[in-house]
């Protein structure tokens, strides 16, 4: 292939250059451009060969092939002379404007900086292994820079370069040690330490006009010319100040063999193009003149063969200087060169194999020079080029890979932004380290970690800054986090009472393992340090208790162990409880569906202040019923509505039982063996709430009933005798019910027995239109138609202190004697708080709250059955309601009875957490309709 138009190298390298036969055996030079372009219309790379060829090789706005680019937008374009034994190679890359505006558009619009900042440090790093490639191969090397100043940033990328070249050599040996070249060349991996020439360009700040134009000194004295013109003087002084930078950052040294180029000691490496004229017309035929102007030792016979080439020789080796004279003085001026004439003197010592000697001082070393034919160049250019830039070959694939990875030796010389924010952030990241460290606890909670990292985190962004934010951003997490759980994270689980456990993480002992504290992480039980005194079953005695983190130490275990010492021997209540059939019985799924009574779709939504029916024995209006209990089986009985604690009885699932119909279904279906049997296989894991499926029960009750003793046992007189009550508040609430018996004695009075509701006054009102309606009893009547039971709500504090309550906002407080005289009307037709704040207020600003702990009822030896139905709501909606294993129990008269209400409230959700100081105490409540009265028959003797 005869060149005629410029190459890119990979198309150059796969070709076969045909030679001519008189230059084939010919070494050829080696010249690289390089450099950067300003925004003009052409590269003055391109344009410089144009003018050192003598012929139109680069179009003045051609481009490029972009198929040809490779990734980082660097290219290496290439063209062989051989009538002049030179080969040009040209690089372009991202310094060059039209390759760095492809560049630009390539880039996505919404990229980030950090993405952005990678691309660029892509494209700098395959910028540097193009211009490596050029160091290796090329003799003279030109470096082209749109301006007339020295662009010191070269001296970064040359010692960069530098550094990547002595961490690659060994790799580049290796691919080229099978080539047919010298020793030194296989040594050191170029066939001279390539000497580095600098064009610069005149811009309009440099240029000179007036006296300083012909030479004239500063003072503008005409009789002291100067002997350089102005341009000639800036390139001295660009010389001067490029090599004292060289040597100063140790590019340049004594021995040019070590050094990555070399630049001349007796020879200009500085040239300056000169301005474009003013006038282009002129310009253009000033340089039409001297291409056509024969010279005078032209001569007009053609001459081919060897003696041309020599000719042609000849003719490019014209002095570089010529002197003109001047009618100024008898002194001359020396006229400036052309660049043609600057660059051969250089070229001519590679093709006449002088070579360089540009090492200095007192024992300058001679450096290795080797001028090598067209096909060994090729052989090392092509060998070099699939391990540096092109990887193709599966043989130098692995070379090829070690060569990528040394291009980290760049990052510290050219990644400037880079290493500014490295050093940034690093000296970032401690003060984020402090901030995140301030005030801490020696153990703390997630939340506390996250809230304390997002103050590192800003103390962070306030000094960090660049690319590498997001990095050490990144390692400002790990390293809060590493902290954090190094010995510093605390325990996440929270007790029943909303606090959290101090000790750090830990993992809980198993069943008859003891914990230990030396391990990693320790073996604990779960403490917040939070005591509080509660009372037994009874209320007759008191101890302090842990914070409790289960529903069964909560509940069960406490009471379980005050029983021991008080109330084991008391008559009680017991609740029905899992009983398991298997060794291994499994507690039931979650997703357990809930059961439907067929009274009407699961979802309709119920009104939960309202009361309804739950079982048969209890209905709404006044029927003839059979009442069965543990200790007490009245015979038949007439149901009484009493207005002061019934209106409707209660079924307490309304709102959350999803299988609970409405009332105008009718009235409930007797429930089938399979419902009323509970499992023994499965077991329910929490409480029993409105929200459980139907058939299956706890392993322990969290409630508890006992009996105290008979009616007599409570004094209205004296209240109760029991520790921890404040003073005036032990008192019982009296609750007077009307009875009736059917052996009356006025046979007038027989006649409203007739079972309605309507029959019966309310307790504390005599009858109307009746004698004796001004109060007590009528005279007709006997003693025995009222009895008299006793209610009282017990409160108790986390210290202990008790008290019962005579409303929603009210406390007993009985100042003389007597007892109580309000009723219990107002807190049995109403809904009783759960939590009520306490008369004995701490010192803190933090409200002290009271939790409804007992219920003592006394019934009083009469036919009068007192039905017991609690329901609890321990929190506003959706909460379910809480109820016992057993409702509607009926209490045996003559007995003080105590119920235990549950110290905490757990669904399989999780613990219902007692009210914070902003939430209404409304939605903590215990539903009305906890106590109704009915009177049994007595029969007759």
């Amino acid at each position: 292939m005869n060149m005629a138009a410029p190459l890119s190298v990979a198309s150059l390298l796969q070709s076969e250059v045909i030679e001519d036969a008189l230059y084939k055996d010919e070494g050829l030079c080696v010249l690289g451009v390089f450099g950067k372009s300003a925004m003009q219309p052409g590269s003055p790379k391109e344009s410089l060969i144009n003018t050192l060829a003598d012929k139109h090789i680069f179009p003045l706005f051609g481009g490029i092939d972009e198929t040809e680019i490779q990734s980082g937008g660097s290219l290496i374009q290439a063209y062989y002379s051989q009538e002049n034994r030179v080969l040009y190679l040209i690089m372009t890359s991202v310094c060059d404007n039209q390759q760095l505006l492809r560049a630009c558009e390539s880039l996505s619009a919404g990229i980030g900086h950090s993405e952005a900042h990678e691309f660029w440090k892509g494209a700098d790093k395959q910028h540097c292994l193009h211009l490596l490639y050029l160091f290796s191969l090329c003799h003279v090397l030109l470096l082209v820079h749109p301006t007339c100043s020295f662009d010191v940033s070269y001296d970064r990328l040359f010692r960069a370069l530098d550094a990547f070249r002595q961490k690659a050599l060994p790799l580049l040996r290796a691919a080229i040690k099978d080539s047919p070249i010298s020793k030194e060349w296989k040594l050191n991996c170029r066939p001279c330490p390539p000497r580095l020439l600098f064009v610069f360009q005149m811009n309009g700040v440099m240029r000179v006009s007036g006296c300083g134009g012909n030479g004239m000194d500063a003072g503008g004295n005409p009789d002291k010319p100067k002997k350089h013109s102005p341009r000639r003087r800036l390139q001295h002084a660009l010389e001067d100040q490029i090599y004292r930078i060289f040597r100063k950052s140790r590019v340049l040294t004594n021995q040019s063999s070590n050094c990555l180029f070399t630049v001349p000691a007796n020879q200009a490496f500085v040239y300056v193009i000169p301005g474009a004229e003013e006038d282009p017309v002129g310009a253009l035929l000033s340089q039409l003149r001297s291409n056509c102007a024969l010279r005078e030792n032209d001569t007009n016979t053609s001459v081919s063969g060897p003696r041309r080439y020599q000719q042609m020789r000849h003719l490019a080796r014209q002095p570089s200087f010529t002197v003109e004279s001047s009618s100024m003085s008898s002194g001359g001026q020396l006229v400036d060169c052309t660049l043609k004439e600057f660059l051969w003197q250089h070229v001519e010592l590679v093709l006449t194999k002088k070579g360089f000697d540009d090492s200095v001082g007192r024992n300058p070393q001679p450096s290795h020079f080797e001028l090598p034919t067209y096909s060994k160049w090729a052989q090392v250019a092509s060998r070099l080029y699939q391990v540096m830039i092109d990887n193709t070959e599966e043989e130098t694939a692995e070379l090829a890979i070690k060569v990528q990875a040394q291009l980290k030796v760049l990052e510290g010389f050219l990644d400037a932004d880079a290493k500014f924010s490295e050093n940034r952030c690093q000296k970032a990241l401690p003060l984020a380290h402090s901030a995140y460290q301030s005030n801490l606890p020696h153990n703390y909670t997630t939340t506390v970690h996250k809230n304390q990292l997002a103050l590192a985190l800003r103390v962070y962004s306030q000094h960090a800054r660049g690319v590498a934010f997001q990095r050490y951003a990144l390692q400002l997490h790990e390293d809060c986090y590493k902290f954090w759980s190094n010995g510093h994270q605390l325990c996440e689980e929270r007790s029943l009472t909303d606090q959290h456990c101090v000790h750090k993480f830990h993992l809980l002992p198993q069943p008859g393992e003891k914990p230990e504290i030396d391990c990693n992480p320790p073996v604990l039980h779960h403490n917040s340090r939070g005591r509080s005194t509660s009372s037994c079953n009874c209320g007759r005695k008191q101890a302090p208790r842990e914070d409790p983190f289960d529903i069964q130490a909560a509940n069960y275990d406490f009471f379980q162990m005050l029983e021991e010492k008080c109330c084991g021997k008391l008559e009680r209540i017991e609740f029905p409880v899992f009983q398991p059939s298997t060794l291994d019985p499994a507690p039931a799924c979650d997703d357990v569906p809930m059961p439907s009574d067929g009274s009407g779709p699961a979802s309709e939504p119920m009104d939960g202040e309202r009361l309804k029916e739950r079982e048969p024995t209890a209905t709404a209006t006044p029927t003839t019923t059979t009442t069965t209990t543990h200790s007490h089986t009245p015979g038949e009985s007439t149901s009484l509505s009493l207005a002061l604690s019934l209106g409707q009885s209660t079924d307490s699932l309304g709102p959350y039982g999803d299988g609970e119909g409405s009332e105008a279904q009718g009235p409930q279906k007797r429930p089938s063996l399979v419902d009323r049997q509970p499992s023994t296989v499965e077991y329910l894991p929490g409480m029993l709430h409105s929200g459980c499926p139907k058939g299956l029960l706890p392993k322990f009750s969290s409630w508890s009933l006992v009996k105290l003793g008979p009616a007599k046992a409570y004094n209205c007189h004296t209240g109760l005798e029991q520790p921890g009550f404040l003073p005036g508040s032990c008192f019982l609430l009296p609750w007077d019910v009307v009875i009736r018996s059917r052996s009356e004695e006025d046979a007038g009075l027989a006649e409203p027995l007739d079972g309605s509701s309507s029959s019966w006054p309310a307790p504390n009102k005599a009858l109307s239109g009746k004698r004796g309606s001004a109060g007590g009893l009528g005279r007709g009547r006997r003693r025995d138609d009222m009895a008299r039971a006793f209610v009282g709500f017990e409160y108790e504090d986390s210290r202990g202190r008790r008290f019962f309550s005579s409303g929603p906002d009210k406390i007993v407080k009985v100042l003389g004697p007597g007892g109580a005289k309000e009723p219990a009307t107002r807190t049995l037709n109403t809904d009783m708080p759960l939590y009520i704040p306490s008369p004995a207020q701490g010192r803190g600003l933090k409200p002290h709250y009271a939790q409804l702990a007992r219920l003592f009822v006394v019934v009083p030896d009469a036919p009068l059955e007192i039905t017991l139905n609690p329901q609890v709501q321990p929190g506003p909606p959706p909460c379910p309601v809480f109820h016992p294993e057993h409702t509607e129990l009926v209490l045996p008269p003559d007995g003080l009875w105590v119920l235990r209400f549950p110290y905490s409230y757990v669904t399989e959700r999780g613990p219902c957490y007692p009210p914070k100081e902003n939430q209404p105490l409304t939605n903590y409540k215990v539903l009305r309709g906890i106590l109704r009265a009915n009177t049994a028959s007595v029969p007759q003797q």
